[in-house]
């Protein structure tokens, strides 16, 4: 009586363990997001960045810092762009510090454009791997008239 008893068990394990779709995680060269915006790959996932306005006064382009995320420098891979973008115009710059606002938030300018190189996965989804390493501080991705700013720990 017991040797029907496990092996109908055994088998219901069996059955549960293949339906239960277990993931096999293999190298995992690019990751696919699933809505337009510009990306992070951080460890072991994509985070996704908020975009910052780029502003022009007196001939001197900058942006107001708007609580960028930070990330540590150990856990950052690439950065991953989806959607309609002009990638042709498309630069990875440090922000330096310029002047605080009237307001009091302080403006940063761009700095010299950091190479990288860009890798296309598939329609709109582009990956964007710095050429080199890039150190501590704060980074941009910029765009046209958004920048996508962040700080490196």
């Amino acid at each position: 009586m017991k040797k029907p008893l496990i092996l109908t068990l055994s088998l219901v394990l069996i059955m549960l363990f293949l339906l239960s779709g277990v993931r096999v995680y293999g190298k995992d060269d690019k990751m696919i997001p699933k809505e337009p915006g510009v990306y992070i790959k951080y460890g072991k996932e994509l985070k996704r960045l908020l975009p910052n306005i780029v502003f022009e006064q007196e001939q001197v382009i900058y942006i107001e810092s708007n609580n960028p995320p930070r990330f540590l420098l150990k856990d950052i891979d690439y950065f991953v762009i989806a959607g309609q973008y002009d990638l042709s115009v498309l630069t990875l710059n440090p922000l330096l510090f310029f002047q605080p606002s009237p307001l009091g938030k302080h403006r940063y300018i761009f700095g010299k454009d950091i190479p990288f190189d860009m890798k296309k996965i598939k329609d709109n989804v582009y990956s964007i791997k710095p050429k080199g390493l890039i150190g501590r501080g704060y980074f941009s991705l910029w765009i046209n008239d958004a920048a996508w700013d962040f700080i490196v720990e």
